[in-house]
């Protein structure tokens, strides 16, 4: 790299990374936070993040990646939705899943995995309720779709993502719920997989990133997230790599790129956006009652 300095990458699940800047508060061996923007915004409110550095490119960084308070910044776009085996599908004579109420069609029993409540549970949660007439202020119809549908359809509450991989390329698991940029590389590969277009739309979906306050290397993270994260060489390769939808306007991609990621204002604007400011208000009273009524 231009510094010479050794990248060492701590590869964790976003909530596992923030319980151990939690635990390292004042004596921090991370340097940079770069997690999903749900769990950011928790990172943010515990005021474990750095002011972002003054550099021109945040300029270039559309709205909806910059994170209130100005010490956190999205770095990519997704969308989490449904992911579904074509092969199963196809044997089965079913059609493509085209709501999130399909979770719920018992034609799918014992073919259905879902990540934990810390994981795509909670914006699975989120989004049937919103499919059934409610939200993050009435998670209710939500709730009462999963304890009465949709928990006997799941045979697994998967939060590690290469255990879904293997699940849904070998058709154990004909429907996931998952993110499009995973499903994109499962495909590239060669698996029978594909992102489904619901009628209610996928959940518009963000990594972020944060000079993490009291950083042992505070400059060389403040480099590595306008360098390598923020910049548009640096968003090309994460569109290319790892199916991430640029946060900077001034990254152009190729056609065939650009066909398979969030690409541009429009598109992220036809996702439907999560309030995490209120599902964290409840996160915990939602954690007890999914541990009681959905995944026992």
């Amino acid at each position: 790299s231009r510094t010479g300095a050794n990248v060492v990458y701590v590869p964790a699940s976003s909530s596992d990374t923030l319980a151990k800047v939690i635990a390292q508060k004042g004596n921090q061996d991370l340097s940079l936070l770069w997690i999903d923007s749900s769990v950011m915004l928790q990172a943010i409110d515990l005021d474990l993040c750095a002011p972002l550095p003054q550099d021109p490119v945040i300029n270039d960084i559309y709205p909806p990646a910059r994170m209130d308070g100005g010490t956190a910044i999205g770095t990519g776009f997704y969308a989490t939705g449904l992911a579904y085996n074509t092969e199963v599908f196809a044997k089965n004579g079913w059609d493509a899943p085209t709501s999130w109420n399909d979770l719920g069609d018992s034609k799918y029993k014992g073919k259905v995995t879902i990540g934990p409540f810390a994981g795509f549970g909670v914006e699975a949660l989120v989004m049937v309720a919103k499919a059934n007439g409610g939200s993050e202020a009435n998670i209710e119809p939500g709730f009462k779709a999963f304890s009465e549908k949709i928990a006997s359809n799941v045979f697994a509450w998967e939060g590690n993502n290469s255990n879904v991989s293997q699940m849904l390329q070998t058709g154990e698991a004909a429907l996931a719920v998952w993110s499009d940029t995973r499903t994109m590389y499962l495909a590239d590969q060669g698996a029978p997989v594909k992102f489904a277009v619901l009628k209610e739309g996928a959940e518009q979906a963000m990594t972020a990133a944060c000079v993490v306050k009291g950083a042992p290397q505070q400059e060389l993270a403040e480099r590595f997230l306008i360098e390598s994260l923020l910049s548009p060489e640096g968003q090309v390769a994460m569109a290319e790599s790892a199916g991430y939808g640029p946060t900077n306007s001034k990254v152009k991609l190729e056609p065939e790129l650009a066909a398979k990621v969030i690409y541009g204002l429009d598109q992220v604007k036809k996702l439907v956006p999560t309030d995490w400011l209120a599902v964290n208000k409840q996160r915990e009273d939602w954690t007890k009652r999914w541990n009681r009524e959905v995944e026992r």
